[in-house]
């Protein structure tokens, strides 16, 4: 790949996105292009088509989606399925219609069965229900994975999708109505810290196991699959490779967090999936390994957290 090859990195405000535009600068390449919301409406197909006509990008990282937690998630299934469907779409055929070389298309977990056999691997996907709490999410993100490897099967072309497990870090969200549990327990601990050490409350138990991946991880996947020219099949997980207890979660984030107030988990709250832990063999079996361990990267998290919570909107107290 060329150092002048022009990527287009479709939701580079996001944290996936925001996360590989780095790792691209941090490698020397020199024409990332991206285009903010109000430049461009990815629900637009027309605007899209435009784009991409205009601007003939050699490659495609579609790590736009509409994203959010399970309460999110099962709060506003319609917008989850409709939006997400409709930007992926308006992407992937833009790509198509305009001979994009290579398109990286980001999924989620969450695409695989609610009790898939443990660790998820690839050959899962569509084998068995999904999990209630957020298969509008995913069946969006499954569509996606299909149409590039529709335009794999059909027309040869080098389009494929990355399947990350849970992600966290810089420019992470982290409003409490729509974050993912990592971030949210991490506004929690903080507030409660700042509210005199008061009592958390969390959703559920605190049994389920996850597997969690800082996203310069991700990026630097992203990056290394943009460089290789032996990308063979259409769909690859990229995970940390271990799990750990919701329970064991909150308290590494609320030892790193310094919060010394009580823990209450609220049972009522549903668990969504028991595991989660994704089989990333396939991927690594190429050459990219995790290199950020969870303790030092929640650490990091949370000093970007404090870096930078005063300008973010979303972190106003409600």
């Amino acid at each position: 790949m060329e150092k002048s090859a022009k990527i287009y990195v479709a939701g580079h405000r996001g944290m996936a996105g925001s996360a590989t535009v780095r790792a691209l600068s941090a490698k020397g390449y020199t024409n990332i292009l991206t285009a903010s919301r109000s430049e461009l409406d990815l629900l637009n197909q027309q605007a899209v088509a435009d784009f991409v006509k205009s601007n003939q990008p050699n490659v495609m990282v579609i790590a736009a989606a509409k994203v959010g937690g399970i309460l999110a998630n099962d709060t506003y299934p319609y917008e989850f399925l409709m939006e997400n469907l409709i930007i992926e779409t308006n992407l992937i055929q833009a790509a198509h219609q305009n001979n994009v070389k290579k398109v990286i298309f980001l999924g989620s977990s969450c695409i695989y069965p609610k009790f898939a056999e443990q660790p998820i691997r690839e050959d899962s996907l569509l084998t068995a229900p999904l999990e209630p709490t957020n298969e509008w999410y995913a069946i969006a993100k499954i569509a996606g994975v299909k149409l590039c490897q529709s335009l794999r099967k059909e027309y040869g072309r080098d389009y494929f999708s990355l399947m990350p497990t849970n992600l966290y870090g810089p420019n992470d969200n982290f409003d409490l109505k729509t974050s993912h549990v990592l971030p949210a327990m991490m506004r929690k601990f903080h507030e409660a810290k700042e509210n005199g050490n008061a009592p958390v409350s969390l959703w559920g138990s605190g049994t389920p196991l996850r597997e969690f991946l800082h996203v310069d991880d991700l990026a630097a996947a992203i990056v290394f699959a943009m460089e290789h020219e032996q990308i063979d099949d259409y769909l690859y997980n990229v995970g940390f490779g271990s799990d750990l207890t919701i329970k064991e979660l909150a308290e590494t984030i609320q030892k790193a967090v310094g919060h010394e107030g009580e823990i209450h988990w609220d049972s009522s709250k549903p668990d969504g999936t028991p595991k989660k832990l994704m089989d990333s063999s396939k991927f690594r079996a190429l050459g990219w390994e995790p290199k950020i361990d969870l303790e030092s990267g929640i650490r990091s998290t949370y000093t970007w957290f404090l870096e930078h919570h005063a300008e973010i909107k979303e972190l106003k107290f409600s």
